[in-house]
């Protein structure tokens, strides 16, 4: 991984963290669609509809939640 194009996620549920790490990219189900996640993206905050967050590879199911993203941080809540 390209420590350059990486950035901090941490993706949380009410039982514990579920991801903490980086990444290169995360993709989310969004209310209006899914939206990706890329190094210096712009501030944002959004709620999550049920679906698949995909964090690089990995593919993390949701109910739904909210997401934060800020200074190549992003952090979820979400219920599974």
């Amino acid at each position: 991984m390209d420590i350059k194009h990486a950035f901090d996620v941490s993706i949380v549920t009410p039982q514990g963290i579920v991801f903490e790490g980086k990444a290169q990219h995360v993709i989310f189900p969004g209310e209006s669609g899914a939206f990706e996640v890329l190094v210096n993206h712009k501030p944002l905050l959004s709620r999550l509809l049920s679906g698949k967050v995909l964090v690089d590879e990995l593919s993390i199911p949701i109910e739904r939640g909210v997401v934060k993203v800020a200074m190549n941080q992003v952090v979820a809540i979400v219920e599974q």
